[in-house]
């Protein structure tokens, strides 16, 4: 019984390090993706708009593609780095996936990217807390930076603003009913190394 239990023991262990690898791949590779992101938005005709809302928001939420079929509990979706302002710099990356019956894709769109800049204290709690509903049910409004998405272009108001890469080609993108779920295998160990400060840096670049 004992060297029963000690082979299972041992085969879990096995696979526990077997998994960390692949773990931190995509860990890495999502970090450069919102890196990437980052600076498609600084590229963008409203990055000024946007710089002095991330200047003084109290985190941003990235996501590099948001895709059909792309998440475990939606019919879209995709995963995301979440990073909360402390001062004038940005604290360790956490991750967190993103989900929807449906966005509004279009026919011929495959995927998108969006930094959701987040000002209320309430939009930060429910997104750390493991899992958050936007929309208006969920008491929670939801606004666009560009024309990227369904609803109204603000510079202030809105506990979370999105940007959305392209204008017209994400006409009618909307956000209602959508998740944002904690990736608790990603968080089990917190990002660091290059790629993570990398994301930093470049986010406290913007002003």
């Amino acid at each position: 019984m004992l060297t029963k239990l000690s082979v299972v023991a041992g085969a879990i262990a096995l696979a526990a390090l077997l998994a960390s690898p692949a773990v931190a791949s995509d860990k890495s590779e999502l970090l450069r993706d919102a890196n990437r992101t980052v600076e498609n938005l600084k590229h963008d005709s409203a990055f000024a708009q946007a710089a002095r809302m991330i200047d003084s928001a109290r985190a941003v939420y990235i996501v590099p593609k948001l895709v059909k079929g792309g998440f475990i509990f939606g019919a879209e979706g995709g995963d995301g780095v979440l990073l909360v302002r402390h001062g004038h710099s940005w604290g360790t990356p956490r991750f967190y996936g993103m989900g929807s019956a449906s966005f509004g894709l279009q026919i011929g769109l495959e995927q998108a990217e969006l930094v959701f800049i987040i000002n209320s204290r309430r939009a930060l709690s429910g997104i750390e807390h493991g899992e958050m509903k936007l929309g208006a049910g969920a008491g929670l409004t939801v606004v666009t930076l560009s024309s990227g998405a369904e609803g109204a272009t603000t510079p202030n108001g809105g506990d979370i603003i999105v940007w959305t890469s392209g204008s017209g080609a994400y006409a009618g993108l909307t956000f209602n009913g959508s998740v944002i779920k904690e990736d608790k295998d990603m968080n089990a160990e917190p990002a660091t190394g290059p790629d993570a400060e990398a994301l930093r840096h470049n986010l406290a670049t913007i002003h």
